[in-house]
């Protein structure tokens, strides 16, 4: 089994203990037992875009040559920043429904809904070009979940901002809607794998 070297770092930036790839295995295999593993953590980026590209299309109605051409940079950005995939492919469909054409009045582009103004210093490249924006969309989220500690706060914190999510009471609840939402389209799309 091979584990990225962003992994190890990763599990030794956010511990007190340095980690060797081999003696970490044992640890990293513990670790994934209680995050929620999918049947989509195994196989080939190939074998694992095709079923969550056939769970996309049964789950979101989404077009066979769309769900193909997104799946595969799901599952590798999902890899990158170690984000379950059917997290992702739903947060995906609540921000855009797999339509990148969309903007939000707000300023929001593409298929993750990414707002360049905020966060085009941090991810390079053409941010409606779809694999930049999921590559950022997938490292703002894995981001907020170190902030926030938990993915229902992280989904909140990409909704609403965290200073809106910790300043503002009506902001929370919106945040809060968000990732109840986006938890139901894990839930579908987890059914029809």
């Amino acid at each position: 089994m091979f584990f990225p070297q962003h992994f190890f770092h990763l599990l030794s930036k956010h511990s007190n203990y340095h980690f060797s790839p081999f003696k970490s295995v044992a640890i990293i295999i513990t670790t994934l037992a209680f995050t929620g593993c999918t049947s989509l953590n195994s196989n080939s980026v190939a074998k694992r875009s095709a079923k969550l590209s056939t769970g996309i299309q049964k789950a979101y109605s989404v077009a066979p040559h769309t769900a193909d051409r997104i799946s595969p940079m799901i599952i590798q950005n999902a890899d990158k920043y170690n984000v379950d995939p059917i997290l992702l492919a739903a947060v995906i469909r609540q921000e855009s429904s797999y339509r990148n054409s969309v903007i939000s009045p707000a300023g929001a582009v593409g298929l993750t809904q990414v707002i360049p103004r905020y966060w085009q210093q941090t991810c390079s490249g053409d941010l409606i070009e779809e694999y930049n924006n999921i590559n950022c969309g997938t490292y703002i989220l894995a981001s907020y979940n170190i902030k926030a500690g938990n993915w229902p706060k992280a989904l909140a914190y990409y909704n609403v901002g965290p200073t809106g999510y910790n300043s503002n009471n009506k902001m929370k609840k919106q945040g809060e809607k968000y990732a109840e939402q986006v938890q139901q389209h894990q839930k579908i799309l987890k059914g029809a794998l």
